[in-house]
C-alpha cells in the first residue's frame, strides 16, 4: 500500500535511509522532517512494516510549483517504480507541475522509466588562482534567506527551495566544511582540498567579479594553486569554457515548459 507517512513510520524509514546511503540515522530524520516535511513524505508498507520511502519536496521553478523528488529508498525497482508514480500523482493533485531529481549513480535508467528526461546540466572547468592582496570578500556572511535572495537575482530560471529548506542544505553543507565568500558583486561555494578550492556554486555579476571572489578565498586559505569550478551549462560566466556533466532530470505534468536554461544545484541529493 503506497500511502502519506505517519508518525510511527520514523523509525522504519531512518533504518532504510542508512541501509541505503551509508548515513547515520540523524541525517534521515533531518531530511524526512525538515527539508521535506512528513506532508510530502510517502511510504511503501505491507502491513504495518515500511517497505520503500520517497521525498517530494516543494520548488518552483519559473513561477511554477513542482516537487524535487529524493531520499529514495526501496527494497526493489518494482516497489520504488509505484511508489514514485504515486508520490507524483498525489503532488499533481495538489498543483504540482514538474518533478525534478538528481539521479545518483546507477538511477538514471530508473528515472527515464518514469518519463524524466535529462536536464539542468552543469559545466566543470578549471582556473589557475593568482595571488591578489586587494581582492575582498566576507566569508560565511550570508544567511539562508539571503542566499536565496542571491540566487534569485543572479539566476531566475533556478529551481528555488524556500528559506527553512535551503537552511537544511546549508546546514548538511557547513558540517562537510563548506565555506561561503560573497561581496557586492556575488559569491561563491567552495570546498577545499589540499591545494584546490571545489566551487560547488559560484555566481557574480561577470568573470572578473567572480574571479576576485576566488583570490579572496585563496587569501583566506593560503597555499591554493587553483579553482575547480561548476556552474549551470547556460551560466554565463566563463562562457564557452569547462565540459558538461549531467546532473539533474524533470519530469513535466501536463505540456513541458523550456527549461533548457534552467539550473538547479545545493540540493540535498540522496
Amino acid at each position: 500500500m503506497f500511502r502519506l507517512m505517519g508518525p510511527s513510520d520514523l523509525a522504519a524509514m531512518e533504518q532504510l535511509w542508512t541501509a541505503q546511503w551509508d548515513e547515520p540515522a540523524q541525517a534521515a530524520r533531518r531530511a524526512v522532517l525538515q527539508f521535506a516535511g512528513q506532508e510530502n513524505a510517502y511510504v511503501a508498507a505491507e502491513g504495518d512494516a515500511v517497505q520503500a520511502m520517497v521525498l517530494a519536496v516543494p520548488v518552483t521553478l519559473q513561477g511554477r510549483r513542482g516537487c524535487y523528488l529524493c531520499g529514495l529508498c526501496a527494497r526493489d525497482t518494482a516497489l520504488a517504480a509505484g511508489l514514485v508514480d504515486y508520490a507524483c500523482d498525489q503532488q499533481s493533485r495538489q498543483g504540482a507541475v514538474f518533478f525534478a531529481a538528481a539521479p545518483g549513480a546507477g538511477q538514471t535508467a530508473f528515472y527515464i522509466s518514469r518519463g524524466f528526461q535529462r536536464a539542468f546540466g552543469l559545466r566543470c572547468l578549471t582556473r589557475e588562482v593568482r595571488r591578489n592582496l586587494w581582492s575582498q570578500a566576507e566569508f560565511d556572511a550570508v544567511t539562508a534567506k539571503r542566499l536565496c535572495e542571491l540566487r534569485r537575482q543572479y539566476c531566475p530560471d533556478c529551481v528555488e527551495l524556500d528559506a527553512a529548506r535551503m537552511s537544511v542544505v546549508l546546514g548538511d553543507l557547513y558540517s562537510r566544511g563548506v565555506t561561503i565568500v560573497s561581496n557586492a558583486h556575488g559569491y561563491g561555494l567552495y570546498f577545499r582540498k589540499d591545494d584546490t578550492l571545489f566551487f560547488i556554486e559560484l555566481m557574480a555579476d561577470d568573470d572578473r567579479a567572480a574571479e576576485v571572489l576566488m583570490e579572496a578565498a585563496r587569501e583566506k586559505e593560503s597555499v591554493v594553486e587553483r579553482a575547480v569550478i561548476t556552474v549551470g551549462e547556460a551560466q554565463p560566466l566563463f562562457l564557452g569554457e569547462g565540459s558538461r556533466q549531467e546532473y539533474g532530470m524533470i519530469r513535466f505534468v501536463g505540456a513541458p515548459f523550456d527549461v533548457s536554461g534552467s539550473y538547479m544545484r545545493l540540493m540535498l541529493e540522496n
